[in-house]
Protein backbone atom coordinates (compact mmCIF):
# COMPACT_ATOMS: atom_id res chain seq x y z
CA UNK A 1 0.00 0.00 0.00
CA UNK A 2 1.11 3.45 -0.87
CA UNK A 3 2.55 5.74 2.03
CA UNK A 4 0.48 8.32 0.62
CA UNK A 5 -2.27 6.88 1.59
CA UNK A 6 -1.84 6.71 5.56
CA UNK A 7 -4.90 5.77 8.11
CA UNK A 8 -4.98 8.28 11.02
CA UNK A 9 -6.41 6.22 14.40
CA UNK A 10 -7.28 8.32 17.18
CA UNK A 11 -8.68 6.48 20.12
CA UNK A 12 -7.69 7.56 24.32
CA UNK A 13 -7.57 3.78 24.83
CA UNK A 14 -4.37 2.45 24.29
CA UNK A 15 -5.14 -1.47 23.42
CA UNK A 16 -7.52 -0.64 20.98
CA UNK A 17 -4.77 2.01 18.97
CA UNK A 18 -2.85 -1.00 19.26
CA UNK A 19 -5.39 -3.42 18.00
CA UNK A 20 -6.30 -1.30 15.21
CA UNK A 21 -2.93 -0.40 14.19
CA UNK A 22 -1.65 -4.33 14.02
CA UNK A 23 -4.66 -5.11 11.93
CA UNK A 24 -4.42 -2.27 9.32
CA UNK A 25 -0.66 -2.63 8.98
CA UNK A 26 -0.89 -6.06 8.36
CA UNK A 27 -3.19 -5.35 5.85
CA UNK A 28 -0.81 -3.06 4.37
CA UNK A 29 -1.60 -0.01 5.24
CA UNK A 30 0.26 2.87 6.96
CA UNK A 31 -0.87 3.69 9.90
CA UNK A 32 -0.55 7.04 12.20
CA UNK A 33 -2.38 7.05 15.78
CA UNK A 34 -3.18 9.78 18.35
CA UNK A 35 -4.11 9.66 22.16
CA UNK A 36 -6.98 11.87 21.58
CA UNK A 37 -8.65 14.60 19.52
CA UNK A 38 -5.99 17.11 20.55
CA UNK A 39 -3.31 15.18 19.72
CA UNK A 40 -4.40 14.86 16.25
CA UNK A 41 -5.33 18.58 15.78
CA UNK A 42 -1.84 19.43 16.98
CA UNK A 43 -0.89 17.89 13.71
CA UNK A 44 -3.61 19.15 11.66
CA UNK A 45 -2.00 21.60 9.57
CA UNK A 46 0.81 18.80 8.22
CA UNK A 47 -1.79 15.86 8.26
CA UNK A 48 -0.73 13.19 5.82
CA UNK A 49 -3.04 12.49 3.16
CA UNK A 50 -5.05 9.50 4.20
CA UNK A 51 -8.15 8.98 6.14
CA UNK A 52 -9.31 9.22 9.91
CA UNK A 53 -10.32 6.77 11.99
CA UNK A 54 -11.83 8.00 15.40
CA UNK A 55 -13.55 6.57 18.31
CA UNK A 56 -16.64 8.77 19.23
CA UNK A 57 -16.42 8.79 23.13
CA UNK A 58 -12.97 10.12 24.16
CA UNK A 59 -12.39 12.65 26.87
CA UNK A 60 -11.36 15.81 26.18
CA UNK A 61 -13.11 15.92 23.32
CA UNK A 62 -15.32 13.63 21.41
CA UNK A 63 -14.73 12.25 18.11
CA UNK A 64 -17.88 14.53 16.55
CA UNK A 65 -16.77 17.44 17.86
CA UNK A 66 -13.06 16.63 16.54
CA UNK A 67 -14.87 16.19 12.92
CA UNK A 68 -16.38 19.54 13.60
CA UNK A 69 -12.76 21.15 14.37
CA UNK A 70 -11.52 19.48 11.21
CA UNK A 71 -13.86 20.27 8.69
CA UNK A 72 -13.75 24.11 10.58
CA UNK A 73 -9.71 24.22 9.83
CA UNK A 74 -9.75 22.76 5.78
CA UNK A 75 -9.17 19.53 6.29
CA UNK A 76 -10.62 17.18 3.81
CA UNK A 77 -10.18 14.01 5.52
CA UNK A 78 -12.55 11.36 4.69
CA UNK A 79 -13.39 10.31 8.74
CA UNK A 80 -14.40 6.77 9.85
CA UNK A 81 -16.31 7.04 12.73
CA UNK A 82 -16.44 4.36 15.51
CA UNK A 83 -19.32 3.62 17.77
CA UNK A 84 -20.80 1.53 20.92
CA UNK A 85 -24.86 0.69 20.17
CA UNK A 86 -26.13 3.98 22.19
CA UNK A 87 -24.08 6.08 20.42
CA UNK A 88 -25.32 4.98 16.35
CA UNK A 89 -28.03 7.55 16.06
CA UNK A 90 -25.19 10.10 16.86
CA UNK A 91 -23.21 8.38 14.00
CA UNK A 92 -25.93 8.83 11.61
CA UNK A 93 -25.99 12.55 12.31
CA UNK A 94 -22.55 12.38 11.97
CA UNK A 95 -22.45 10.75 8.72
CA UNK A 96 -25.39 13.95 7.27
CA UNK A 97 -22.44 16.00 8.18
CA UNK A 98 -19.91 14.18 6.05
CA UNK A 99 -18.53 11.32 8.06
CA UNK A 100 -17.96 8.63 5.01
CA UNK A 101 -18.82 5.73 7.44
CA UNK A 102 -19.03 4.55 10.79
CA UNK A 103 -18.66 0.84 12.47
CA UNK A 104 -20.47 -0.40 15.30
CA UNK A 105 -18.47 -2.11 18.19
CA UNK A 106 -17.71 -4.54 18.80
CA UNK A 107 -16.58 -5.30 15.40
CA UNK A 108 -14.67 -7.66 13.66
CA UNK A 109 -10.83 -6.87 11.29
CA UNK A 110 -13.14 -7.14 7.84
CA UNK A 111 -15.69 -4.67 8.86
CA UNK A 112 -13.11 -2.18 9.77
CA UNK A 113 -10.69 -3.09 6.60
CA UNK A 114 -14.07 -2.89 4.30
CA UNK A 115 -14.47 0.79 5.34
CA UNK A 116 -11.07 1.74 5.13
CA UNK A 117 -10.31 0.46 1.92
CA UNK A 118 -13.85 1.19 0.53
CA UNK A 119 -13.34 5.00 1.81
CA UNK A 120 -9.58 4.71 -0.16
CA UNK A 121 -11.40 3.90 -3.39
CA UNK A 122 -13.57 6.35 -3.35
CA UNK A 123 -11.05 8.99 -2.68
CA UNK A 124 -8.86 7.48 -5.75
CA UNK A 125 -11.23 7.85 -7.79
CA UNK A 126 -12.44 11.21 -6.89
CA UNK A 127 -8.54 12.49 -7.33
CA UNK A 128 -8.82 10.84 -10.69
CA UNK A 129 -11.61 12.44 -12.32
CA UNK A 130 -10.41 15.82 -10.53
CA UNK A 131 -7.28 15.62 -12.64
CA UNK A 132 -9.13 14.45 -15.60
CA UNK A 133 -11.06 17.03 -15.31
CA UNK A 134 -8.24 19.64 -14.92
CA UNK A 135 -6.63 18.43 -17.61
CA UNK A 136 -9.48 18.56 -20.16
CA UNK A 137 -10.10 21.95 -18.85
CA UNK A 138 -6.65 22.92 -19.69
CA UNK A 139 -6.67 21.73 -23.57
CA UNK A 140 -10.38 23.68 -23.95
CA UNK A 141 -8.41 26.74 -22.37
CA UNK A 142 -5.70 26.82 -25.70
CA UNK A 143 -9.35 26.61 -28.49
CA UNK A 144 -10.37 30.30 -29.74
CA UNK A 145 -13.83 31.27 -29.10
CA UNK A 146 -14.74 29.96 -32.44
CA UNK A 147 -12.95 26.84 -31.76
CA UNK A 148 -14.86 26.31 -28.96
CA UNK A 149 -18.46 27.40 -30.15
CA UNK A 150 -17.48 24.56 -32.76
CA UNK A 151 -16.26 22.20 -29.87
CA UNK A 152 -19.60 22.62 -28.27
CA UNK A 153 -21.43 21.87 -31.83
CA UNK A 154 -19.32 18.46 -31.98
CA UNK A 155 -20.52 17.48 -28.56
CA UNK A 156 -24.13 18.14 -29.22
CA UNK A 157 -24.10 15.87 -32.12
CA UNK A 158 -24.72 18.78 -34.66
CA UNK A 159 -23.17 17.71 -38.27
CA UNK A 160 -20.71 20.60 -39.72
CA UNK A 161 -23.24 21.38 -42.09
CA UNK A 162 -26.20 22.63 -39.06
CA UNK A 163 -22.75 23.19 -36.94
CA UNK A 164 -22.16 26.08 -39.95
CA UNK A 165 -25.59 27.26 -39.95
CA UNK A 166 -25.73 27.74 -36.70
CA UNK A 167 -22.84 29.53 -36.17
CA UNK A 168 -23.17 31.23 -39.29
CA UNK A 169 -20.15 30.34 -41.08
CA UNK A 170 -19.48 27.87 -44.49
CA UNK A 171 -19.14 24.29 -43.75
CA UNK A 172 -15.72 24.59 -44.88
CA UNK A 173 -14.62 26.82 -42.11
CA UNK A 174 -16.23 24.28 -40.10
CA UNK A 175 -14.38 21.50 -41.10
CA UNK A 176 -11.01 23.85 -40.23
CA UNK A 177 -12.04 24.28 -36.97
CA UNK A 178 -13.11 20.86 -36.03
CA UNK A 179 -9.46 20.13 -37.01
CA UNK A 180 -8.31 22.29 -35.13
CA UNK A 181 -10.76 21.15 -32.10
CA UNK A 182 -9.34 18.06 -32.65
CA UNK A 183 -5.71 18.75 -32.49
CA UNK A 184 -5.86 20.52 -29.11
CA UNK A 185 -7.93 18.43 -27.44
CA UNK A 186 -5.86 15.93 -28.39
CA UNK A 187 -8.87 13.78 -29.62
CA UNK A 188 -8.55 10.69 -32.38
CA UNK A 189 -12.11 10.15 -32.59
CA UNK A 190 -15.46 11.65 -31.85
CA UNK A 191 -16.25 9.75 -29.18
CA UNK A 192 -12.56 11.08 -27.38
CA UNK A 193 -14.52 14.66 -27.52
CA UNK A 194 -17.95 13.60 -26.10
CA UNK A 195 -16.28 11.88 -23.56
CA UNK A 196 -13.97 14.78 -22.41
CA UNK A 197 -17.11 16.97 -22.73
CA UNK A 198 -19.25 14.68 -20.54
CA UNK A 199 -15.67 14.33 -17.70
CA UNK A 200 -16.33 18.38 -17.79
CA UNK A 201 -19.82 18.22 -17.12
CA UNK A 202 -19.67 16.12 -14.42
CA UNK A 203 -18.04 18.08 -11.81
Amino acid sequence: MSADFVVHIVDDDAAVRDSLSFTLSASGFAVRTYSSALELLAHASTLAPGLVVTDVRMPGMTGLELVARLKATGVSHPIIVLTGHADVGMAVDAMKSGVVDFIEKPFDDAALLNAVETARQRMAGDAGRQAECKEVEARIAQLTGREKDVFEAIVAGDSNKSAALKLGISPRTVEIYRANVMEKMQARTLSDLVRMALVRSST
